[in-house]
């Protein structure tokens, strides 16, 4: 089962806490090359330092400031690895599924259905409102962006499905002895993650409700496939397909993508869409695809010793 590997007489909670110390400080080590270049631009040019992360992420062109924001989480999924293997003593592959390997072919079903989904999605929002969309595509500039994206993206979307709903998950896990506990707490974490993206300030915290409920929704097929597959899967979707179609001024950041979104943000039925409806759905097909069974077990059960 995929919470009890992480329940071990070694396994203290606090060991958790230390270990997240120690991936955010691994993450605050790979923002460095971002920091050097920005101080080396203003003092090459003249210009004052920006100190807000909205002027950061504007002093280069989108390309080189996608690279240098990705290559934290490189610096950050080297310290989940570390902290896993010799603080957790602990596999990778113990993080990731209760499978004996890793099923690829349940993070490409994921990813797939979750991309089909995202662009036929656009694609109506852009039919029924094409005003609100301008043509951004410049050949050059995409195709890096393609490359930056596919190679980069996906390291930064399993980051966060390792700490979220691997490390994090098993942590809590550890500490309630249930499954509904660890459910909770890293989805309200995920969610809360994002309270300062500038989407929340131009919507309202009636935006929470989306990122909460996604973390909800990953956390849900986290514990009913006994793995993170399908969820590396998703993240790796929607946040590959969302940089390279349509980016807007007011998003976290700003890409070569295709189109440019030049309505002014408002939260509405796109905001509780996904929640009350589109997730469900993807639960429906996950579930006859895979099989899903015992979900009030399997969702909020206790983790009993007879079970380790």
């Amino acid at each position: 089962m995929f919470l009890e590997q992480g329940i071990k007489p070694h396994n203290k909670f606090f060991l958790y806490l230390i270990g997240s110390i120690i991936i955010i400080v691994a993450s605050f080590i790979g923002q460095i090359p971002l920091s050097v270049a920005v101080l080396y631009s203003s003092f090459k040019n003249k210009t004052e330092i920006p100190t807000g992360n909205d002027a950061v992420l504007k002093v280069f062109e989108p390309n080189l400031t996608l690279f240098l924001v990705m290559i934290s989480f490189v610096f950050a999924f080297a310290g989940i690895y570390l902290v896993v293997k010799y603080l957790h003593r602990q596999t990778l592959l113990s993080v990731t599924t209760s499978r004996k390997k890793v099923d690829w072919n349940r993070i490409l079903f994921s990813f797939v259905l979750w991309a089909v989904f995202s662009t036929l999605s656009f694609g109506v929002l852009y039919l029924n409102d094409p005003q609100n969309f301008i043509w951004n595509f410049k050949l050059v500039p995409f195709l890096i962006l393609v490359v930056i994206g596919t190679l980069l993206i996906p390291i930064q979307t399993s980051t966060e499905e390792y700490i979220f709903r691997g490390y994090l998950m098993q942590g809590f896990a550890n500490l309630a002895k249930n499954r509904w506990f660890p459910l909770m707490m890293t989805s309200l974490i995920f969610g809360s993650m994002h309270v300062f993206n500038p989407e929340v300030a131009k919507m309202g915290y009636i935006i929470m409700v989306y990122y909460i409920g996604t973390g909800l929704f990953l956390g849900i097929i986290t514990l009913m496939d006994e793995g993170i597959e399908l969820a590396l899967g998703f993240h790796a979707a929607n946040n590959l397909t969302g940089a390279l179609l349509v980016t807007s001024d007011w998003t976290v950041f700003q890409t070569h993508s295709i189109f440019k979104d030049m309505s002014e943000p408002s939260a509405g039925l796109d905001v509780i869409l996904p929640v009350v409806i589109v997730y469900p759905i993807l639960l429906f097909i996950f579930s006859k695809k895979y099989k899903w069974t015992n979900w009030k077990e399997k969702l909020t059960g206790e983790i009993t010793l007879k079970n380790l």
